[in-house]
This record gives C-alpha cells, structure tokens and sequence, in this order.
C-alpha cells in the first residue's frame, strides 16, 4: 500500500520526530486527564515471561525465526472456562500459535501466554521476519506471502501433529490468511479455533480514521520511504532523535495503539517493541500491505471454530475491517470492545484472555464431539471492559483518600 495507507502511520510520524510541535499541545492536554488513571492501573506485575523452550527455526530462504513455547502449568485446571470438564488428555488438547502484528513481536503476548499456559494449553509464539530476535530476510520478501510460509514452517518443525488453534493480530491474522491459502490441507485438517485479532482481510483502506492517523498520513505522504530509509543507515541518528522526542514518542504511541488508561510502563513497553523494529524493516514491509486482499481465503477457516476481536475506537484496523471478516466466515463470533484501540492484547489483557481460553476450550470440544460450527449463527456483541474500570476507578479513590488524608495530617500539623 502507499504510504498514506500504512497501518503504523501515526507510530511512524512518531519514530520520524516529524509530529513533536503538532502533538505537544495535545501531549500535555491529554497527560492532565490521564495521569492519574494511568498511575492508578500501575502494577508491580512483571511484563515478561520465561519460556520453557527456545527455539531457532530456519526458513528455506535461509531467515532464522525466534520461537518461544510455554508449556502447560503443572496445576492447570481440568474444566473448561465455562465450567465442563475439558476434552482429552493434556497431549490431544490443541497447541495455541500466536502471531505477532507489524513492527511489533512475540513479547506483545506476555499475558495471553500467561493465561493460556495457566489453563493448561501449550503455546507456540515466534518473531516474524525482521521482527524481535528473528533474523532479517531479503527486502523482496517481506510480503505476507511469505509470513504465511514461515508460520508454515514453524508449525511444521514444532507442532508436527495434533490440532492447532491460530491467534494473530493485525498483520499476524494476515499471516493466518496467507496460510490458508496456500495449505488449505493443513488448514482444514488441522486448526480447529482461529482467532483474529485487530486485523484485517484487506479490500479497504487501512489506517482510515483519527487525528493522529490523518497527521501520520500526512507526514508519511510527503515524507515516508525517503526518510525511513536513510535512518535506516544512520541508526546513531535515529537512536538520538528518539531520546531527544521520548515524551512526544510515548504520546504518540499511546495515541495509536490504545483508546483508554493503560499503566505508563505498558506504554513504554509497547514502545520499546514497536520502535525497537529496524526501521529498513519498517520501511520494506510498506509495499507488501499495497492492493492486500485475502478475503477468498477466509472460507478456509469456515470449519473452526472462530473468534474476531477488536476495539471500537482502532483507527489503524476499524470495526469494518472485522465485520469483513465475519461475512466471509460461517459461525464467527464478533467481540467489539469499547474504550479500545489496536494494541487491544495489552490494553485489555484480562478481557482478550477470557475469550481466548474460552475459544480453545469450545475449539476442543467442537472437535471432540464433531459439531458442525459453520451451522452455528453468527454473534455480534458490544462489550465493554467492567473490570478494568472498576479497578480504575477503585484505585483512584483510593489514592485521592490518600493524597486528602495527607493533607489533612499537614495542615493539622501546622495548626499545632
């Protein structure tokens, strides 16, 4: 696609420094509103997870992909999410595979891993081409065709037998796409649950909503590949123009990648995933997304069962996008989710686990009891994170309680 319709366009503004003067303003407006919210949702809970398995595994053309495997918790409970008892020995119940959007990796799974490990699945993440600690591959091949062969790859050399349920978010459900398309066999054979997450399968303009994203656009319009390619060489530039603009880049991340209060340190940690992302990388997987269609092979996922999961206020993948998704494919589940953006895994972590433990759950079961999902009707629903807000808000009395006993203390003092 052109630059205009890149998916990272605000987040590449951002990396470019080109947004600073327009977005300080707003920077400042919006830390006043959401400082307290985000010092609020702050937990000590750690943002990384140890894998029980590393694993190097090597394309045809030669690119080594990083995969990491978790796998199922010693105390992982025997019942399924809704209560029944699951189907299977823990070795017949399906391995779960995410992939990874563009520009980001393998680490944006940190609490999907978590939670789908402590239900006693086991689970495949990898780096995508380019991405994370994976090797870079020639600048021809940074096309989703490519990215469908490489999944293919990594499921044949680690999850060589047994049903599979596939997770990918924005370019990751790509990936999923192009994998159906070229081994339907595999496909149909193998995948019992699919779930797509803030993703699309092309046939409109990506990136199409948003202040931030019509800025981006813009920025990119007229200076794009020209300018991503030269800061490619000069990463010394580059890392320098980031220290200098880290406020303004947090903004802008946060801007593009969440619609609610999220913990500052998940802010920084997306951040340091996303611009962490080579920036020739950047630069050579925009030609790949130019004309991307893969709706035909959405039919191929018509016999699993299948989630498509997004937030209603994603500028970079709308609703839209999904609702596609759900046409093509017989049965779909559709969870819209408010006060939500497109890095909605990190944003909304505890909602995006339920409904992924639930998917491989019912995926076991369908399959177990061969029930004919494409005859299911279709489910749409609005959701909003309760939880979450009750936390937030929870949280934030407790520390307005805090701030007024103090001063009420200090000015009791001073009265003695």
């Amino acid at each position: 696609m052109s630059p205009r319709r890149n998916p990272v366009i605000g987040i590449a503004a951002a990396t470019l420094g080109v947004a600073a003067g327009v977005a300080a303003g707003i920077a400042a407006d919006r830390a006043g509103k959401h400082r307290a919210a985000m010092a609020a949702l702050e937990t000590p809970e750690l943002l990384e997870i140890t894998p029980d398995e590393e694993h190097v595994v090597l394309t045809d053309d030669g690119v080594p992909l990083h995969v990491e495997i978790d796998l199922p918790a010693a105390a992982a409970a025997e019942t399924a999410a809704d209560g029944t008892t699951r189907h299977g020995r823990p070795d017949e119940l399906p391995t779960v595979v995410l992939t990874h959007g563009y520009c980001l990796s393998l680490r944006c799974w940190v609490y999907q891993r978590r939670a789908l490990k402590e239900a006693g699945y086991r689970v495949v993440s990898w780096d995508q081409r380019g991405h994370g600690r994976s090797g870079s591959g020639e600048k021809d091949s940074y096309t989703i065709d490519r990215l469908g062969q490489d999944l293919h790859t990594v499921i044949t050399e680690l999850v060589p037998e047994g049903d599979l349920v596939l997770v990918g978010h924005s370019m990751g459900g790509m990936t999923m796409l192009a994998l159906g398309e070229h081994q339907p066999r595999l496909v149909l054979d193998r995948v019992v649950g699919a779930a797509f997450v803030a993703t699309s399968p092309g046939g409109i303009m990506l990136a199409n909503g948003g202040r931030t994203a019509t800025l981006g656009r813009l920025m990119l319009e007229r200076l794009g590949p020209g300018v991503l390619g030269p800061l490619s060489h000069r990463p010394e530039l580059f890392t320098r123009i980031r220290r200098v603009g880290r406020d303004i880049e947090h903004f802008m991340v946060e801007q593009n990648s969440f619609a609610s209060p999220v913990p500052r340190s998940v802010v920084r940690y997306t951040s340091d995933i996303l611009l962490g992302t080579p920036l020739d990388v950047v630069n050579d997987y925009l030609q790949t997304f130019d004309g991307f269609d893969k709706r035909p092979a959405l039919l191929e996922f018509r016999h699993a069962v299948v989630l498509v999961f997004n937030g209603r206020d994603d500028i970079l993948t709308p609703p839209s996008h999904s609702e596609l998704i759900v046409e093509g494919i017989p049965g779909a589940e559709h969870i819209v989710v408010n006060d939500a953006g497109h890095v909605i895994m990190l944003e909304h972590p505890d909602l995006l686990n339920a409904h992924l433990v639930q998917l491989v759950d019912q995926s076991a079961r369908a399959r177990a009891e061969q029930i004919e999902v494409a005859q299911q009707p279709r489910v749409r629903r609005i959701v909003t994170d309760v939880a979450k807000n009750r936390r937030q808000r929870r949280l934030e009395k407790e520390a307005a309680e805090l701030v007024r006993s103090g001063r009420v203390k200090q000015a009791r003092s001073k009265g003695a």
